[in-house]
Parts: structure tokens; C-alpha cells; sequence
């Protein structure tokens, strides 16, 4: 068996740096940082359409609350 040289023995440090530094983001499918993302990115698109949701809540009231304005104006 023969002895790496200087350059194998870096190639191989580097790619056990950089398995460690993929393990750490992508993780085992539920921890890491891009499941993290994944989490905080639904999480924002839940809040979005609750709050789309409550907007158009308050448009039809007022809208509703509009025409009571007005029908009340014209008695």
C-alpha cells in the first residue's frame, strides 16, 4: 500500500470538511437548515392567507357597511 502524497491527503480533509458542512444543511430529512426553512417558509404562507383571508372579511364589511350608510342617508 503506498502513502498519500500532501495533495490527496488535502483532497480528502476538504471532502470530509464539506460532508459534514452538506450534513449540517440539509440534515436527515427533519433537522438541519433547509428543513428549517421549509418549516419557517409555511409557516409565513399559513400567516399570508389568514391574513388575505381577514382582508377580505373586513372588505365585505365595509362594503356592507357602505350600502347601510347610504340607504340610511337617502330615508
Amino acid at each position: 500500500m503506498r502513502m498519500m502524497d500532501e495533495f490527496e491527503a488535502q483532497v480528502l480533509s476538504d471532502l470530509s470538511v464539506l460532508k459534514s458542512q452538506m450534513g449540517a444543511l440539509v440534515g436527515d430529512g427533519n433537522n438541519g437548515r433547509l428543513g428549517e426553512l421549509e418549516r419557517r417558509m409555511e409557516q409565513h404562507e399559513q400567516n399570508w392567507q389568514r391574513a388575505k383571508g381577514f382582508l377580505a372579511a373586513v372588505s365585505v364589511l365595509l362594503a356592507v357597511l357602505e350600502v347601510v350608510v347610504d340607504a340610511w342617508r337617502r330615508h
